[in-house]
């Protein structure tokens, strides 16, 4: 009996509750005028509330797709881990020392990175569902998923290019740039809206790899581009290089003039040093976004590296023949520069072992002292006797240009790409290009006493 008691009165508190909180809402109820305005609050807040959902929502993803990545770093052997962030790499030897004034950054010495240290390859990706041919070839090239681990970044969110790699399982990891609102940038850029993302993507991108997963090295491709077979051999090979010489900044997969007829596929083997930013597949340490991050641009990065404030003397290596090739045609350029040049680049196809090389000579004082040997003691010969296929008796050649017309008409002439930036021609070294002709090398060449880029040639 009392518990029936005990239920008729929670009935009656219920009842008054009930009709006390009705009674309330007709009092304070808004009247036609406020009511649409009332409504529209509720359905912008709920709005707002939905969009702040979803983003802790892919916040959270990424937080557990990180935390994979950890458990199995702290899982790996000792000889495949990397030192942790911020470890100081070692001193160059003194061989590779720069002489006379230099802008070169000090870089502090420390124990060496094993050989076999764990080099990730970040792949900067969009709204192309094509991603899926880059990263089919990486995967059947790696040698191994744990010194090679792929890292997809993906910004756009766009929905069929994410189902594509998510298709991928564990063979990749999936990271989402969380920021894709359009930037506020100058009334005459609009139309460089594409520029600015990018650089946003590969500033959050390349901070998830040096400061979140804490990687020491990394390569980073863009999602239109296919690599050589031998692509993770040349990286294995040419990291020590990058690692031990300080007058050394990236190693390249790519060479600007690169066309089939423009190089010497018997020796796919060769390598060179070039003062130009080549991109397109690169390998960086964790010292030089260290350095760059700071002041990174809002747009147009690859043409910022290629600025003296950057580049600080600093140089590349590229190979003969591209360890990459880009099938992208649509992209923030349209096409245009696709079309007239990039889909012309021949992609070697010869293995080639090149972590059972000697690789010294791409050291600086090696590399020049042979290099500019070459250079200048080839016969020099006019353009037009080049384009009459005249005097092919001498071998290796070399055509002297002075200024920037010059360099631009002979550039032109030959085939090779005649764009500067800062002052440095694609491809260049020590103002030097080096490309063939007609079956034979032409070294597109300044005076001997040459003594520097100018700035103002672009």
């Amino acid at each position: 009996m009392p518990r029936k008691s005990n239920l008729v009165l929670w009935g009656v508190i219920l009842f008054v509750a009930w009709n006390a909180l009705l009674l309330l809402f007709l009092w304070t109820r808004p009247g036609p005028d406020e009511h649409g305005a009332l409504t529209n609050e509720v359905i912008r807040l709920a709005e707002d509330a939905e969009m702040e959902l979803e983003r802790q929502k892919s916040l959270l993803q990424q937080i557990h797709d990180y935390s994979a990545v950890w458990s199995r770093q702290r899982k790996k052997p000792a000889t495949t881990r990397v030192p942790a962030a911020g470890a100081a790499l070692p001193q160059a030897a003194n061989e590779d020392a720069v002489k006379g004034p230099t802008k070169i950054p000090h870089r502090p010495a420390s124990p060496a990175l094993p050989e076999n240290a764990v080099i990730p390859v970040l792949v900067i990706a969009c709204d192309r569902s094509t991603v899926r041919r880059c990263l089919d070839k990486l995967i059947q090239h790696r040698p191994s998923k744990e010194r090679f681990p792929i890292i997809v970044s993906q910004d756009c969110g766009h929905e069929e290019t994410a189902r594509v790699i998510a298709g991928y399982g564990d063979a990749v990891t999936h990271i989402k740039q969380p920021d894709l609102a359009d930037i506020r940038v100058p009334s005459d850029h609009r139309k460089f809206q594409g520029y600015y993302k990018i650089a946003r993507h590969y500033r959050w991108a390349l901070s998830q790899v040096f400061r979140t997963f804490k990687y020491q090295a990394a390569v980073v491709v863009e999602d239109d581009l296919e690599i050589a077979p031998d692509f993770f051999e040349y990286f294995s090979a040419t990291f020590p290089l990058l690692r031990d010489d300080r007058s050394l900044w990236c190693v390249s997969a790519w060479n600007d003039n690169g066309k089939e007829q423009m190089v010497d596929s018997k020796h796919p083997e060769a390598l060179y040093r070039t003062d130009f930013f080549p991109g397109l597949g690169w390998l960086l340490l964790a010292d030089l976004w260290e350095e760059l991050e700071p002041k990174w641009p809002k747009a147009f990065w690859d043409d910022w590296m290629r600025h003296p404030d950057q580049r600080k003397e600093r140089a590349c290596i590229r190979p003969e023949v591209s360890r990459t090739m880009t099938f992208g045609r649509k992209g923030v350029s349209h096409g245009q520069f696709f079309d007239q040049y990039l889909k012309f680049i021949k992609l070697n196809d010869h293995y080639v072992p090149f972590t059972e090389q000697d690789l010294s000579y791409l050291k600086k004082e090696n590399f020049e002292r042979t290099f500019l040997a070459e250079v200048y003691n080839a016969p020099e010969v006019r353009v037009e006797e080049l384009l009459g296929n005249q005097r092919k008796e001498l071998g290796a050649v070399r055509v002297q240009y002075s200024s920037r017309d010059t360099f631009k008409a002979f550039a032109k002439a030959l085939g090779v790409m005649d764009d500067l930036k800062s002052g440095v021609p694609r491809a260049g070294y020590r103002g030097i290009v080096s490309f063939l002709f007609r079956g034979r090398r032409v070294f597109l060449a300044p005076r001997r006493d040459w003594a520097g880029y100018d700035p103002t040639w672009s």
